[in-house]
């Protein structure tokens, strides 16, 4: 009887709330603490940078899980570009860095045009070598976290690969910092946005499109120089949505409880 072909592994997708990966410092505080000094002059407690490396990691492992299987159903160990592509189109929730889609030749022919307000067709931005700090320019900051996250998960990747998840989780990061710094600015989440999910041949939802626990956790009370954990997990509640987010909140929360702040 001939022999049955191995079956890829199935990986569970626990992100980063596990304390395997709890243990694995892919995003240091210290380097998370510099992106926010790039965006914002607030002091970054302890906590917030936990938090902030937590939910970044959490994000990147679910793009790393959801690439490894495209991998293995082509039975390779090592990723591709093409195998982020895969894990984003499958999970509308891995759509994040998207200023990163516009840099990145990974994503070429899959933003589309873009115009200005006059209908012109703008350019594709170049590559620059500015000092000035962005999520694009500090991009290669988190490539050793990013090595050793898909270290890990047990894979690693081609170089182009890994270019991809550190300019993702860069812009992210970033993208995190600001609305982070907005909800110490406010006071509070003051914006929602939703988005409407319709299933052909079936009535579209009219519940409250923000449920009543977010609108209870909308408004701040901490001092208005500092970002704090709670700033940063407002934030992820901007940032994320579906199940991501859950995961990342409660890792996060995990990470920042088990030490003391300062």
């Amino acid at each position: 009887m001939p022999a049955q072909p191995a079956r890829p592994i199935r990986r569970e997708r626990t992100g980063s709330a596990s304390a395997a990966d709890m243990d694995v410092a892919s995003f240091k505080p210290s380097l998370v603490k510099a992106v926010f000094r790039d965006v914002t002059p607030l002091h970054v407690s302890r906590s917030a940078a936990r938090a902030a490396a937590s939910v970044t990691r959490t994000v990147l492992t679910d793009i790393i899980d959801g690439a490894l299987r495209a991998a293995e159903e082509e039975a390779r160990k090592k990723l591709l570009p093409k195998d982020l592509l895969t894990a984003i189109d499958r999970d509308v929730e891995l759509e994040v860095g998207g200023r990163w889609y516009h840099h990145s030749p990974t994503f070429k022919g899959l933003t589309g045009v873009m115009y200005d307000a006059e209908g012109v067709v703008v350019p594709a931005p170049k590559r620059s070598r500015s000092r000035k700090p962005s999520a694009v320019v500090g991009a290669h900051r988190f490539e050793a976290g990013i090595r050793k996250l898909l270290r890990n998960r047990g894979t690693a990747a081609v170089p182009a690969m890994v270019r991809d998840l550190d300019g993702l989780a860069s812009v992210f990061l970033t993208d995190l910092a600001r609305d982070a710094a907005v909800v110490v600015r406010e006071r509070g989440i003051k914006r929602f946005g939703t988005i409407p999910l319709m299933t052909p041949g079936k009535p579209v939802d009219t519940r409250p499109s923000v449920p009543e626990s977010v609108l209870a956790q909308s408004t701040r009370t901490g001092g208005g120089r500092t970002i704090d954990r709670d700033d940063v997990l407002a934030a992820t509640r901007i940032q994320l949505f579906g199940e991501v987010r859950q995961r990342a909140l409660a890792a996060a929360r995990e990470v920042t409880e088990t030490r003391s702040d300062g």
